[in-house]
């Protein structure tokens, strides 16, 4: 049975590239002081921003822009030696103030909600679990959406996105290797690299150090990424 979702349509989409895969799912979080808010924003013909769907903290679901359009979200991206990612992928926005207006965890109702919306996406789109990515995975150094309170674990243990397997830590000079190797632009600094990659994958502990538990989760997702 198809989930219950509210039309709210956006003007901001256009076509997507001719002949173009939808191979990636990215999830950010609103960052503003309501979901109201928020989704007036993302239907302003002036903001020129707006994502697929957006799930508000009571799990409540908006379509902004059908799945075949392409909605205006991660801007400047890259990730696996892709870029301008909007042309290849959906963006769900996630309802919480963020960092900048009292950052806090994601309600239950809501995280549920999320997971059931990307299970039917992935369901329609062939989406490689290693695409199934934050904004600040792929804009590092500019993004910090969803943010550490995000429960990505619980999401891949339901069958959306990947968590690493247990590893163990090699030399911390591996780490930009580890990163290039799993998705990462390898071109900016190492600090903001593996802070993203925290964010994500290692949420509690976001500083930017190749310490022995960053590092032994960077070599567990590669090895889930090589099995």
């Amino acid at each position: 049975m198809s989930l219950p979702i509210r039309e709210l349509p956006s003007p901001n989409q256009d076509d997507r590239p001719p002949d173009g895969p939808i191979d990636m799912l990215v999830l950010h979080y609103t960052g503003m002081r309501s979901g109201a808010e928020a989704i007036a924003r993302l239907r302003d013909p002036a903001a020129r921003v707006s994502s697929h769907y957006v799930v508000e903290e009571d799990g409540a679901i908006f379509r902004l822009v059908p799945e075949a359009r392409r909605a205006w979200h991660a801007g400047i991206s890259h990730w696996r030696g892709r870029e301008a990612l909007n042309g290849r992928s959906i963006g769900i926005e996630i309802v919480n103030p963020g960092h900048d207006w009292g950052y806090r965890p994601f309600p239950a109702l809501q995280m549920a909600a999320v997971c059931d919306l990307c299970l039917e996406i992935l369901g329609r789109h062939p989406i490689p679990p290693i695409n199934v990515v934050a904004h600040s995975d792929v804009a590092p150094d500019r993004k910090a959406d969803p943010g550490e309170l995000f429960d990505w674990e619980a999401l891949a243990a339901n069958g959306v996105g990947l968590w690493p397997a247990a590893a163990d830590a090699p030399p911390a000079g591996a780490a930009m290797a580890l990163l290039g190797a799993i998705g990462y632009r390898t071109d900016l600094p190492e600090a903001v690299l593996l802070a993203a990659f925290q964010r994500h994958w290692r949420p509690e502990r976001v500083d930017g150090v190749a310490d022995a538990g960053t590092m032994a989760r960077l070599a567990g997702l590669a090895a889930r990424l090589a099995a």
